[in-house]
């Protein structure tokens, strides 16, 4: 029984996602939409990204996958060498539970 049940569902589920392609095909194709930065107010570094962004979506994708991790490590060498010289150590631990 429980396998009909999913079975059932399943067919239900698959007759919605194909009932719209169904009523759409009846219609005029609609127009692709095409995603832009607004770049002409920046400048400089923010500009040049804007316009990569908008010549290649996959050089944009590239970088940033390549930059984030970057920018990472800089914040957590900064905020350790802010936290030494603060007077936090982290380096060696003395625990505090017994």
């Amino acid at each position: 029984m429980k396998g009909k049940m999913i079975s059932f569902i399943s067919l239900v589920a698959a007759i919605a996602a194909f009932l719209q392609d169904i009523a759409f095909a009846a219609g005029e194709k609609a127009a692709a939409i095409v995603i832009v930065a607004d770049t002409r107010r920046l400048s400089g570094l923010m500009a040049w990204w804007g316009n990569l962004y908008n010549e290649s979506h996959f050089l944009f994708m590239l970088l940033t996958v390549a930059i984030i991790p970057v920018i990472g490590v800089v914040f957590g060498v900064v905020a350790d060498l802010v936290m030494s010289y603060i007077g936090i150590d982290l380096k060696s631990r003395e625990l505090a539970e017994h």
